[in-house]
């Protein structure tokens, strides 16, 4: 998949390099051709799981056409996701998550300095979570190997699904694009809320895998390694640029 990672400010790295798990597959984000490519994604998903019904499969794949159908509308530069159906005593688990990359540009009046964003972010947060029951939520600045200082915003939301609220479990990663006043955004979710611990892991080492490829990014992004990111225990690198 072959996008920008800015349409402007011409010192601004051209592409980046983002590694999923093997069990993670791209979604189809074309509005000629998702609705088709999902249902056979996920028919070809479920196939191996006869204890899932009908119905379930369809609200499987009504979700993911769900997301797919926000992500393009939102400028997605990739969708990723991943299902996988587990038995159990009391029934068929479901395990799904999603990853979203979203390029978002700060205002000429707004500070694009990460340190304000995150606090901003986290401000919102706790306004947002008042009267909801759900905790508010978590913002840190952390370290990415290939990138440095990005922001990460964790916390449970409330997800419409129908007209009934879902919980859902999301960690997005904010990640500067030097030379610009960009952000990628690596938008994490699933709605597994009791295993949102080892989802967030997950999610972690997808964002640790990102690096820039451009030599305009942060040291190391022309480091061959990434130009040939392919396979290894993170599976299958997303190339965009």
């Amino acid at each position: 998949m072959t996008q920008p990672v800015t349409q402007h400010s011409a010192g601004a790295p051209a592409g980046y390099t983002l590694r999923f798990p093997d069990s993670w597959w791209q979604l189809d984000l074309d509005p000629s051709t998702r609705d088709a490519s999902i249902r056979r994604r996920i028919e070809s998903e479920v196939e191996q799981a006869p204890q899932l019904s009908r119905e379930q499969v369809d609200a499987l794949i009504r979700t993911t056409r769900r997301i797919a159908r926000e992500a393009h509308a939102q400028g997605a530069l990739r969708a990723s996701g991943m299902l996988r159906i587990l038995r159990a005593g009391s029934g068929p688990l479901v395990l799904s998550a999603t990853t979203v990359v979203l390029r978002i540009s700060v205002p000429e009046d707004e500070s694009e300095d990460l340190a304000d964003l995150v606090m901003a972010a986290g401000m919102q947060l706790g306004t947002a979570a008042e009267g909801t029951g759900l905790p508010p939520g978590e913002v840190e600045l952390v370290d990415l190997p290939h990138v440095g200082a990005v922001g990460r915003i964790s916390r449970i939301e409330d997800v419409d699904h129908h007209g009934k609220p879902v919980p859902t479990a999301v960690r997005h990663t904010l990640i500067p694009v030097p030379n610009s006043r960009d952000y990628l955004v690596l938008a994490s979710s699933t709605p597994n809320v009791d295993l949102a611990d080892q989802f967030y892991d997950v999610f972690d080492a997808i964002a640790e895998s990102f690096r820039f490829e451009d030599p305009a990014g942060p040291a190391g992004a022309a480091d061959p390694v990434a130009k040939a990111a392919g396979g290894g225990p993170m599976g299958e690198a997303d190339k965009g640029k």
